[in-house]
């Protein structure tokens, strides 16, 4: 989408992906290897009842839901930052993750007419639509390159 198609408001939708166990773990071995992602016998005996994905993985996967659903095609060149950002139920291997992201503000720079910045929460939701993930994103536009 380019920065002119968002709208306050707008609701964007990627459909669900699945967490590939082999995935989920070679994430966690690289960037997470805390016990309860790495050690399944470990973690069957711990507080999640089995292994759960890092939360930096859910956040790659939404990230890469968000790229799919609305910034491949756009002038968008990278971010500033989150506002908010929550993990609030476990993502486990085989969860089927989806995207609901909805558009929260859109402008251009008060000091750069040639940049556009969005803010948009996204929400991801497990197949029992329980919530696992909330961010608040801020996404740079260069409108110099429409």
């Amino acid at each position: 989408m380019k920065f002119n198609e968002f709208k306050i408001g707008m609701v964007i939708n990627h459909p669900p992906i699945v967490v590939d166990e082999q995935e989920m773990l070679a994430f966690a071995k690289s960037y997470d290897p805390q016990w309860f992602h790495v050690d399944a016998e470990r973690a069957a005996e711990g507080r999640w009842g089995g292994l759960i994905g890092s939360g930096w993985l859910t956040c790659s996967l939404a990230m890469r839901m968000a790229v799919n659903a609305a910034l491949s095609d756009s002038e968008s060149f990278g971010s500033p930052g989150l506002e908010r950002l929550r993990w609030m139920v476990p993502v486990r291997p085989g969860d089927a993750l989806r995207l609901e992201a909805t558009v929260d503000s859109v402008r251009t720079s008060s000091s750069r007419d040639d940049l556009g910045i969005m803010r948009w929460s996204w929400r991801v939701f497990n197949q029992r639509d329980e919530q696992v993930l909330d961010v608040e994103a801020t996404s740079l536009f260069d409108l110099g390159q429409a």
